[in-house]
């Protein structure tokens, strides 16, 4: 099953239901219903105003991140859920204790024998009892799926249980209040401490489901899915609290869209219902892939899955298709447009992709220029970033074929984020040669899972040092490596461990911090680069203490000499300066294109690539070294 298939559908119900519940219906519901009850002199206009400007205080407040609240999170809702409990009970014994038989399956087949079809279509409606609670799936990767189920089984599922049925018996006496049973059965002492904790524990869910959304998103671009936005970190402590500022401001806009639009917590509830229940559906379906292909089980089984939880989320799907025209529109609409977004991305970037990959540049060609490669080679490291995990990019040939000259060592990066949650530290590095060792040319493989956290912390140069230095003293005794021919180079790759490299590594490191730059200015051996990093001083961080490494080989006399004198020139090649070298693209159609793909690829993804961030800021590459090479992709 393809992970990335999986993200998009998540991705498109999810931020459907994000912007017709959470937090635009949940703060409509619970604010504006309990002032309708209590002040009848509000117009509804003066309502929608106030829910706007809590809509808007909330979104504003995001880039704080939910470090310095969250403490407060666990007690609102655990308040919030005593409360309702408690309101439940009271009304199930002061008005109608009988009500406890209403959890016998006899009454809902009494009442579809005495509705018939109007029964059925009132399903659309009673999906707002049980919308909100998928609110706490949605924190599955902040939260062990132990703990959700342990809390929703005995905790939120009894409260929830029994508040409905204290509306219910509240109603059977008092059946003209149904438009606001929840707040008109609250007893008139405790109305406003529950109002107030009523509209806490909605902020509280919103944020929940705002988070959520982020986290999706970083880890549907992760997958190629989403184009890239700047990921912000909160938190120094808790990996997983991040902010997406451009999704943040499109949330919002959608949500006061949607409130001030409606402006009827009846439209607002068909929308989200609908786009709840088609999350359920589209989520079963999903399972039933993973019973089939990630547990191994029979297609038989994973059948009978499908079709008795079909069956019963269908019936509430069909009745919720039936308000479509009552605010059901608006989860389908956002969903075809988020769709369209993720599959124009993910369409170009793999039309993108395979263009690099049958334009690689020949290892014959290279290996026939010889350890020169035909050009000058300088003092410095090159690291030619690529999606290509084997051979060798075609920017590398248009970039020599302008520009004659290039480091004398060269480093293939490829940063992957592979289809799992983390990459422990011990397997994040692949590190290979390209070509044989007088080249000094090599590739290196960064795996990422999307779930990780790319810190921007400076160190990956000196990993990346550390990382190649120990591949070449384990080649030196690897037979199977030494006996390698030449054309076999590309390929073969080995994971460096950094336990590995501590234990057994043949550098000598040496730390050192500096508080405003100067000692790595005039540390660099290239004039250019000293004048230049004079002329831009780094003002993002100006002040903050900074780590540089100095590398020296160790004295051992066991040493190969060929071992000593590929270390040497890595180490003189990392003093002398490294540079970044990108690809800077432009995708376009080719002219025997049909005009769909020509508006998909010239319009859409050209449109995508200009306003998302560029990969040199995502990959926090510092902007000082980086070189781009602009390429026509004609695809």
């Amino acid at each position: 099953m393809s992970i990335a298939v999986q993200s998009w559908t998540s991705m498109f119900a999810l931020l459907s239901s994000v912007c017709t519940n959470p937090p635009a219906s949940s703060i409509f519901l619970s604010s504006v219903s309990g002032l309708q009850v209590t002040e009848k002199k509000l117009a509804s206009g003066e309502i929608v105003v106030l829910a706007c400007v809590i809509l808007v205080g909330l979104f504003a407040l995001q880039h704080f991140g939910t470090r310095r609240v969250a403490f407060m999170f666990a007690p609102i809702v655990i308040i919030w859920l005593v409360s309702i409990f408690s309101i439940g009970l009271y009304n199930i014994i002061f008005w109608n204790p009988k009500i406890v038989r209403a959890i016998s399956p006899y009454y809902i087949i009494k009442f579809f024998r005495e509705t018939g079809k109007d029964g059925w279509f009132s399903l659309g409606g009673i999906l707002l009892s049980v919308t909100g609670t998928e609110a706490m799936f949605a924190d599955l990767g902040h939260f062990t799926a132990l703990s959700i189920r342990l809390a929703f089984a005995f905790v939120v599922y009894p409260c929830l249980v029994v508040q409905y049925m204290g509306q219910a018996a509240f109603l059977s006496r008092n059946p003209q209040k149904v438009l606001n049973s929840f707040y008109d059965s609250i007893p008139g002492p405790v109305f406003w401490p529950i109002f107030v904790i009523a509209t806490l524990a909605t902020i509280v869910g919103s944020q929940a489901i705002i988070t959520a959304t982020f986290s999706l998103i970083k880890q549907c671009h992760a997958l190629g899915c989403f184009p890239r936005v700047k990921v912000v970190h909160t938190s120094k402590h808790i990996l997983g609290q991040i902010y997406i500022p451009e999704i943040n401001w499109i949330l919002m806009i959608l949500t006061l869209a949607i409130t001030i639009g409606f402006r009827s917590t009846t439209l607002i509830g068909n929308a989200y219902g609908l786009a709840c229940i088609t999350v359920m559906f589209i989520t079963t379906f999903l399972m039933a892939l993973v019973v089939t292909f990630v547990w191994q089980k029979s297609v038989l089984l994973a059948a009978m899955f499908l079709v008795f939880f079909w069956f019963s989320e269908g019936v509430y799907l069909s009745a919720a298709l039936m308000k479509v025209p009552q605010g059901g529109w608006v989860p389908l609409v956002l969903s075809v447009i988020f769709m369209l977004v993720m599959y124009i991305w993910h369409y170009g970037t793999r039309k993108k992709y395979n263009f690099d990959l049958h334009n690689k540049v020949s290892l014959k060609w290279l290996l026939g220029l010889g350890p020169s490669l035909g050009i000058v080679r300088v003092p410095g490291i090159g690291l030619i970033y690529s999606e290509l995990a084997t051979g060798v990019p075609a920017i590398f040939s248009h970039f020599v074929t302008n520009l004659p000259a290039f480091h004398k060592v060269l480093v293939f990066v490829c940063v992957k984020s592979v289809p799992v949650p983390y990459v422990s530290p011990e397997e994040r590095f692949l590190i290979g040669r390209v070509c044989p060792r007088p080249y000094r040319m090599y590739r290196c493989i960064v795996r990422y899972g999307y779930k990780d956290i790319q810190r921007d912390d400076g160190d990956f140069e000196d990993q990346l040092i550390q990382s190649i230095s120990e591949f070449i003293q384990m080649e030196a005794g690897d037979a199977q490596f030494c006996s390698s021919e030449s054309s076999s180079y590309d390929g073969r790759l080995a994971v460096i461990s950094s336990r590995t490299i501590q234990s057994s590594s043949s550098l000598i490191v040496t730390e050192r911090e500096d508080c405003d730059g100067i000692e790595s200015i005039q540390s660099s051996k290239s004039l250019m680069l000293q004048s230049l990093r004079s002329a831009y001083p780094d003002d993002e961080n100006p002040g903050v203490r900074r780590r540089h490494v100095r590398f020296e080989v160790a004295a051992s006399p066991g040493m190969d000499t060929g071992v000593r004198e590929e270390l040497m020139d890595l180490i003189e090649a990392k003093e002398a300066g490294v540079a970044y070298i990108m690809g800077h693209s432009y995708v376009k159609a080719r002219r025997s294109s049909s005009y769909l793909k020509k508006l998909v690829i010239d319009m859409g993804y050209s449109f995508l690539r200009k306003n998302c961030r560029g990969p040199s800021v995502a990959l926090n590459i510092p902007h000082i070294n980086l070189i781009e090479v602009g390429m026509i992709y004609y695809v």
